[in-house]
């Protein structure tokens, strides 16, 4: 059944009354950083109370405005987007503690600014997340652009400037060139913009030239930069220089998850099921992202600096969602919309272990920390257990995906899927294993102790080990998710 609220604009709008009052709290840090963690709650209590109207089986849509017949700013939820307005409003709960401490810590400059831009960027999240159409996922994708620009330039140095350049050239330019065609393209074949109720029909009617459909499709894929399909990835890495938190956010909270939502989105309420698989464009999809899942985290084996192999492993995971998604059976649909939830709990808690470790001890290089683990015994438990939901080790949150994703392509007797995705988490072992064992199990820990290095702050460490523990709830208590995603698939 399709209920007419207005519930998914409210998170919305929570957030951009947040986003004023942070900006109107000016340097009064305690003010500034209550209106976040207020917010941050408010925000994900407002996703949830949508829950039991999508595990009923019902949708929700509401529309603001109708811009011409066709395109209209409307909101849409279903499963799939409640699974990234949930995971994206509960991760700013942690990442809003986690900034606190974090920027406190390191007494980090124009720190409004900084807040203000992260809320909004999560404003685009929640936008994208429940988008009715084409036109409004447009338009909160690039919200989302816009303000995490100037969270990856936040130094306001040469290689922060640089780093941002980047960035931004990549995500609009593919945004304009390719992402933008293709919208206007699905209008002149479709006649509307408006999203699908049905992931197996889409909204291409039979007779639609099957070229023009290719030629879309592909815009799409890679007009969605944000998703870090190679070669569209050099983004990914280059912004890194932004503070770890930032970091955080683009690799688990908004920004790569809007890039492969958005590709979900379009392949399951834009083309769906039935015509991506009559055109094999699926199972090309599936090959294509392998290449980035293989070599991303060949890359990943040779860097030393630890945000720069996390940087890497993101790259190589995000296409996990993907191939799952293109798969386009139950179980690999299944397995790719579940990786969503479980790689944003691993990886965020990947990334506050590496700004944990860099306010404590000021190093980056993974051959600087023998035996800091010693030192640093919460943080680096935190880490290792969120290598192993990387790695896909039970009973760990990753585990779940990569079972649904394996038994996806048996299901449809892919062999070079199976053994892509099983040589894929040999490599996973192979850059997060030397990690943990060279922080635990080298070194006697004797100089770690001489210099008095600790944990970072509490605000920090909380939330780092909240969120592993989480992964692993996830790993031994998957039904919510499974349940919810299940809604979904016919």
């Amino acid at each position: 059944m399709i209920i007419d609220s207005a519930k998914p604009l409210i998170p919305i709008l929570i957030v951009f009354f947040v986003a004023i009052l942070i900006m109107l709290s000016g340097k009064r840090k305690n003010v500034r950083e209550f209106w976040s963690v207020a917010g941050s709650i408010l925000t994900f209590l407002a996703v949830a109370s949508m829950v039991p109207d999508i595990m009923n089986g019902n949708k929700i849509l509401y529309t603001v405005s109708t811009i011409a017949p066709g395109i209209s700013l409307n909101f849409r939820v279903d499963a799939l987007s409640l699974v990234f307005g949930i995971i994206s409003s509960f991760l700013w709960i942690f990442a809003t503690f986690y900034n606190i401490g974090y920027m406190r810590a390191l007494d980090e400059h124009a720190q409004t600014r900084y807040y203000t831009c992260f809320a909004i960027a999560i404003l685009g999240a929640q936008g994208v997340s429940f988008s009715g159409s084409l036109f409004s996922l447009y338009l909160f994708y690039e919200v989302i652009t816009i303000f995490t620009y100037p969270l990856v330039a936040h130094h306001q140095d040469s290689e922060g400037y640089a780093g941002a350049k980047k960035y931004i050239v990549y995500l609009m330019g593919t945004s304009k060139g390719l992402l933008l065609p293709a919208t206007i393209l699905t209008y002149v074949l479709t006649g509307t913009l408006d999203f699908s109720d049905n992931i197996t029909k889409g909204i291409f009617a039979k007779g639609t030239d099957s070229v023009w459909i290719t030629v879309t499709y592909v815009l799409f894929l890679f007009g969605f930069a944000k998703a870090a399909i190679m070669p569209l990835h050099n983004w990914l890495p280059s912004a890194m220089v932004a503070p770890t938190p930032v970091s955080a956010l683009l690799h688990a909270v908004a920004v790569v998850k809007a890039g492969v939502f958005c590709i979900c989105r379009v392949m399951l309420s834009v083309f769906g099921t039935e015509l991506l698989q009559s055109l094999n464009l699926g199972i090309y999809t599936a090959y294509l992202v392998s290449f980035t899942i293989l070599v991303a985290s060949i890359i990943a084996l040779t860097k030393d600096d630890l945000k720069a192999r996390l940087a890497y492993s993101t790259v190589s995971q995000l296409s996990y969602v993907i191939i799952g998604v293109a798969l386009l059976d139950p179980s690999g649909i299944m397995g790719g919309i579940i990786h969503i939830a479980n790689h944003g709990f691993s990886k965020i808690t990947l990334f506050f272990c590496a700004g944990a470790i860099y306010v404590a001890t000021k190093k980056r290089k993974i051959s600087d920390m023998e035996g800091i683990g010693y030192a640093m015994p919460f943080t680096m438990g935190a880490f290792a257990i969120a290598s192993l939901s990387m790695i896909g080790v039970p009973p760990v949150a990753g585990f779940v995906s990569k079972w649904y994703l394996l038994n996806g392509a048996m299901e449809i007797h892919n062999l070079p899927i199976v053994i892509i995705l099983m040589t894929s988490t040999i490599l996973n072992a192979g850059y997060f294993a030397p990690i943990t064992i060279k922080a635990f199990f080298k070194g006697n820990g004797v100089g770690w102790s001489r210099s008095n290095i600790k944990e970072a702050p509490l605000t920090m460490v909380v939330p780092l080990v909240l969120a592993a523990c989480i992964s692993v709830g996830l790993g031994i208590f998957p039904q919510f998710f499974t349940q919810l995603i299940g809604r979904l698939i016919p």
